[in-house]
C-alpha cells in the first residue's frame, strides 16, 4: 500500500485493493473516500466492494467519483462535506491518488495558501503546481463565486511531442523520435508504473512462462531524455493543440503520437466480470487471469471447456484460439483430451481473417476434435450455475440464444476505444482515432498521430504491428515538425504467432488486404504450416526483441516504405500550429 500523508487528518493512495482496507484499518484510519469512478480500468474493485470491505473493518465511506481533467466546484463541495463530516484520520483514493490530492488542496484553498498546498502535495510526491491560479482564486472568492472554467495552458508545458501512453505504441514511438533527432523534447503521459509484455501472456496461461517475466518497471522502460508525466490524459484539445490531464492540467504541443491503447468491455457480457477468476471462468487477456488459465488446464481432466471469440475488432486476433490449442496440448499429453468436450464459440464467420493459414489451424481443430461453432457470441454468464449464453449472429438461426454448461471458459472480451478517446474530437464514428492508413496521420488534424490499437487503421492489432508503426509514426512526426510533407507509410503489417501445440506455431505474418508478408525465406520459415523455429522466435527470441530493441529505438527488419504520391495539403504546412 503505497499512500502517503498529506496532513495529520488526511492521507491519498493509488488505487486500493480490498485487501488493503483492512491494512488501512490496522494503521488507525477510520474512514476511506474513493475518488474513482466505477470501470475505469480492468481489474479495478468496484465502489460496493470497497465499500463492504470498509463497513467490514469498522471504517466510513464516501464515494466521490471523478472523471479525470473534469474536476467541478460540486466535487470540491463533496469533498469539502465528507472531510468536515467523517471522523479522521481519512484515507482517499484514485487511479495515482492524484484527483484526491487535488481535491483535497481545493477543499483547504478557503483557508490555506495556494503556494502552503502545493509544496505539502509537492513533498508527498504529487505535482498539483498547474492548480495554482484556482486555489489562489477560491482564497480570495467566497464559495457561491466559484466558477468552473477552463483553465489556460501552463507556461513552460509545451513540448515538442506529446505521447499518450506508456505501452508498446508510445515507448516504441517516443523511442524512434528521439533515434532520429536526439534533441526533440517528448513529453510521455502514462500513470502506471508497470509496463506488461501482453504477448507472453498466452504462453503464462499455457504453462510456458512464469507471469513475473511479463512485466517491467515503467522507470526502466521510458527513453532517456523523455519526461515522464506520471498522469492519465482525460481529454484531447486538438484546435488548441493540448491534452488535458486528469487533475485538469493542460500541456501543449506541437505534434501528439496518440497510443492509448483500447478498452477490454468486460460489461459488454452480462454476469461476466462478477465471475472472473472463480466459478472456471478465466481470460489471457488479464495480467492477473492468466496463471488462472493454466491452473484450470492443470486440474481438468474431463467436462467440458469453452473457449469464446467476440466480434473484431480485437488484440491479436488469433489470441482466443491460443489458449485453445495449448490447452488441448496439454491435455492430449496428460491423455485427457478424448474426455474433454472442447467447444470454440467464435462470433466471425471464419476461424482466421487470412485465409491461407486456416487449412493448418484446420487439421489441428481436427485432430484436437474441436466443435468449431462460427457466428456464435457470448453474450451472458452466470458464473455459479457454470452456463453461458450465446448469440446466434446469422443464417436462419439468426438471434437465437443457446445456453452451454462449462467447467472452464476462457473469455475474449469484447474491445472497444477508450471512453476518452470516443468522446473526443480525435474518433471517428466507431469511436477509434481516425487516422490515414498509410501515414498514421490524424485525417483532420495534421499535427496528431496515433498507433497501436486505438487506431483507425485496418490492420491486426498487435505488438508486431506497432514494432512496423512507431519508425513510420516518426519519420512522419519530424517531417511535420520541421513543415515537410510526411512521406513514410505503413503497410499494414502484423504478426500473430498461432501456438498450435507446446513446440510449434504456425507464424501469420500479413498486411493490409489479407497479403502475406513474411519476414523470412519460405525454406526458413513456411507461415502457412507449424513450425519449430517460429515456436523459438516466440518463446526465446521476441521478448528480447520487444524489451532490447523495439522500445529502444532499435527497428530490428522495418525499414518505413516512402510514399509514391502525393498526399493532400493539409498534412504540409497547415499540420503545423499557428506561431507564436
Amino acid at each position: 500500500m503505497d499512500l502517503k500523508q498529506i496532513s495529520p487528518f488526511f492521507a491519498a493512495s493509488p488505487q486500493l485493493s480490498v485487501a488493503e482496507i483492512g491494512m488501512a484499518a490496522s494503521q488507525g484510519y477510520k474512514a476511506i473516500i474513493n475518488n474513482r469512478p466505477d470501470a475505469e480500468e480492468d481489474g479495478q474493485p468496484s465502489s460496493a466492494e470497497i465499500e463492504a470491505a470498509a463497513r467490514a473493518q469498522g471504517l466510513d465511506y464516501r464515494y466521490i467519483p471523478v472523471i479525470g481533467g473534469q474536476i467541478g466546484e460540486a466535487d470540491v463541495e463533496a469533498m469539502t462535506a465528507a472531510l468536515s463530516d467523517l471522523n479522521g484520520p481519512v484515507l482517499a483514493y484514485c487511479r495515482t491518488g492524484t484527483r484526491s490530492v487535488t481535491l483535497w488542496a481545493l477543499s483547504e484553498a478557503r483557508h490555506i495558501d495556494a503556494d502552503a498546498l502545493i509544496r505539502t502535495a509537492a513533498e508527498a510526491g504529487y505535482d498539483i503546481s498547474s492548480q495554482r491560479s484556482r486555489l489562489a482564486a477560491r482564497l480570495r472568492q467566497p464559495a457561491h463565486a466559484q466558477e468552473d472554467r477552463p483553465r489556460p495552458v501552463e507556461p513552460g508545458a509545451r513540448y515538442d511531442v506529446v505521447v499518450i501512453g506508456g505501452g508498446a505504441g508510445g515507448i516504441a514511438s517516443a523511442a524512434s523520435i528521439l533515434k532520429r533527432r536526439p534533441q526533440t523534447r517528448i513529453a510521455l503521459i502514462e500513470p502506471r508504473d508497470e509496463h506488461y509484455y501482453q504477448p507472453g501472456w498466452t504462453l503464462v496461461g499455457g504453462g510456458v512462462f512464469r507471469r513475473r517475466e511479463t512485466v517491467r518497471a515503467m522507470a526502466g522502460l521510458i527513453p532517456k531524455g523523455v519526461k515522464w508525466i506520471r498522469a492519465a490524459a482525460a481529454s484531447f484539445e486538438p484546435d488548441r493543440q493540448a491534452v488535458v490531464l486528469e487533475d485538469g492540467t493542460r500541456l501543449a504541443y506541437s505534434v501528439l503520437v496518440a497510443a492509448p491503447g483500447l478498452k477490454l468491455d468486460w460489461d459488454q457480457v452480462d454476469g461476466l466480470r462478477a465471475t472472473l477468476g472463480k466459478n472456471g471462468v478465466t481470460s489471457n487477456y488479464r495480467f492477473d487471469l492468466a496463471p488462472y488459465t493454466w491452473e484450470l488446464v492443470r486440474n481438468l481432466r474431463s467436462g467440458t471447456a469453452l473457449f469464446t471469440q467476440p466480434p473484431m475488432p480485437i488484440k491479436c486476433a488469433g489470441a482466443p484460439q491460443k489458449a485453445m490449442y495449448l490447452a488441448c496440448d496439454a491435455w492430449k499429453r496428460a491423455g485427457a483430451l478424448d474426455k474433454i468436450q472442447v467447444e470454440f464459440r467464435n462470433a466471425g464467420g471464419t476461424l482466421f481473417g487470412v485465409g491461407a493459414y486456416v487449412p493448418a489451424l484446420m487439421d489441428y481443430v481436427k485432430d484436437y476434435a474441436i466443435d468449431l461453432e462460427l457466428n456464435s457470441n457470448l453474450v451472458a454468464i452466470d458464473g455459479p450455475k457454470r452456463t453461458a449464453t450465446f448469440k446466434i449472429m446469422s443464417g436462419e438461426r439468426e438471434g437465437e440464444l443457446v445456453e452451454r454448461r462449462f467447467d472452464m471458459i476462457h473469455v475474449c472480451p469484447p474491445q472497444t476505444a477508450p471512453d476518452f478517446v470516443k468522446a473526443s474530437p480525435l474518433a471517428n464514428e466507431a469511436g477509434w482515432i481516425e487516422v490515414s492508413a498509410e501515414t498514421l496521420q490524424h485525417v483532420r488534424y495534421g499535427n496528431v498521430f496515433a498507433l497501436g490499437d486505438a487506431c483507425s487503421a485496418p490492420n491486426a492489432k498487435t505488438a508486431a504491428a506497432v514494432r512496423a508503426q512507431a519508425p513510420v509514426v516518426a519519420e512522419n512526426v519530424i517531417s511535420v515538425l520541421d513543415g515537410r510533407t510526411p512521406r513514410r507509410i505503413y503497410n499494414g503489417y502484423g504478426s500473430c504467432p498461432l501456438t498450435v501445440e507446446r513446440g510449434k506455431i504456425v507464424l501469420a505474418e500479413f498486411g493490409y488486404g489479407g497479403k502475406l508478408l513474411p519476414t523470412f525465406p519460405s525454406w526458413l520459415v513456411d507461415g502457412t504450416k507449424p513450425s519449430r523455429l517460429a515456436w523459438f522466435l516466440k518463446e526465446k527470441m521476441l521478448p528480447a526483441i520487444y524489451f532490447g530493441a523495439m522500445l529502444k529505438g532499435r527497428e530490428w527488419l522495418v525499414t518505413p516504405e516512402r510514399l509514391a504520391h502525393t498526399p493532400s495539403g493539409y498534412e504540409a504546412q497547415d499540420a503545423l500550429p499557428p506561431r507564436s
